[in-house]
């Protein structure tokens, strides 16, 4: 029986169980798998049947989502066929270990009143959670490498306005090459 194992943060393991265990049960259910929650330590099992080890690895990442800050109903868009999640590390990206300049960075990649996320969010297509140190993901794989990309860029002091034309430029690039039929060469599997 496969089993992995995700530790989330102690404010978030509530969210995981959710109101009698409900959270929990759904997503044990849409996986088909077995979910066990240590509460103290924030400990997460994650067992499901030799037949089907795809849903332990989509509950993990549901539960490794939540405990960075995703709502469940966010996290679930992880049950979609070639979505992700992805998490970047702050603190990784810019070698500041310091409170003051990771609150800095982390208002900048989120924006006045969440503006910067949300227009990361709609850009890019990725759902974005910002929770301690990291940035979380959730996207299909050109989605989240385009979001990455952008969050990489604030976080190294790039403006705001370069990455949002840099993301539209690319979503345009995409519908003009869908809408006149042309293939990525990558997409040709050679």
């Amino acid at each position: 029986m496969p089993t992995l194992y995700a530790r989330i943060p102690e404010d978030r393991v509530a969210v995981v169980i959710g109101p009698a265990g409900r959270t929990k049960r759904q997503i044990a259910t849409a996986t088909s798998t077995t979910i066990d929650v240590e509460a103290e330590e924030g400990e997460v099992r994650v067992e499901g049947p030799e037949t089907d080890p795809m849903g332990v690895l989509k509950a993990r990442d549901i539960v490794l989502a939540i405990g960075r800050g995703f709502s469940p109903e966010r996290a679930m868009r992880l049950l979609k066929e070639n979505t992700f999640l992805g998490i970047l590390d702050i603190k990784l990206a810019t070698g500041h270990r310091e409170k003051s300049a990771l609150r800095r960075i982390r208002s900048r990649v989120i924006g006045t009143n969440g503006r910067a996320r949300a227009r990361i969010e709609e850009l890019s297509g990725c759902s974005m959670s910002v929770y301690g140190s990291t940035v979380a993901l959730i996207g299909e794989e050109e989605q989240l490498e385009r979001a990455t990309r952008a969050v990489e860029l604030l976080v190294r002091g790039s403006e705001h306005s370069t990455v949002f034309h840099l993301l539209a430029r690319l979503k345009r690039d995409d519908a003009v090459k869908e809408a006149t039929g042309e293939v990525d060469p990558g997409d040709l599997g050679g």
